[in-house]
């Protein structure tokens, strides 16, 4: 398979299971998504609670979420690899990513974790770097005279009105590119 030309069978957005998440910016994946699923194509996630995921089909994509917490994202991703016969290369994963100003996003191939534990797992458990990441920007933008902030300090802060707005800008710009596939 040529990366540059992407042919994604799986479409995993990272988050945190349960309602203490559901709306925090480390859940950016899992929302994204909820987007593609409700907005784009309207499904509906079945549960594969021993898969340790839940999943949603349109066609020869298939959208997971996992069960899992983010540092366990690789035993969901494993499963749903092994379960539908996809290999790393047809997956693209979704997630938050901490370095990108919030409102940008950025798909990139064959990259290290940068630092972020979801990735980290699912790196670990494929035992490749070898896969699609659509990284959505969560960090605040600067501000002159303020110190950066640190990743631990907004990650699982709930998401602002504002930001939820931007966001909501990227997730129709990424089901835009989803149409194309």
């Amino acid at each position: 398979m040529n990366p540059q030309e992407p042919q994604y069978k799986l479409i995993v957005g990272l988050g945190n299971p349960g309602p203490d998440y559901a709306n925090t910016y480390h859940n950016v994946g899992a929302l994204a998504v909820d987007h593609l699923i409700e907005e784009t194509r309207p499904l509906t996630l079945k549960k594969n609670v021993s898969k340790k995921f839940q999943y949603a089909a349109d066609g020869n994509i298939i959208f997971i979420k996992p069960l899992t917490y983010m540092n366990e994202s690789g035993v969901a991703v494993k499963n749903a690899l092994k379960q539908f016969k996809a290999t790393p290369e047809e997956i693209l994963v979704i997630h938050d990513d901490s370095d990108i100003t919030i409102g940008e996003y950025k798909l990139s191939y064959e990259r290290g974790a940068g630092g972020h534990k979801g990735i980290e797992s699912i790196i670990q458990h494929l035992k490749t770097k070898k896969f699609w990441r659509l990284r959505i920007g969560i960090r605040p933008p600067a501000i002159a005279g303020t110190p950066r902030k640190k990743a631990e300090e907004f990650v699982l802060k709930r998401i602002s009105a504002a930001h939820r707005r931007l966001l909501e800008t990227v997730f129709t710009a990424i089901s835009a590119h989803m149409e194309q596939l």
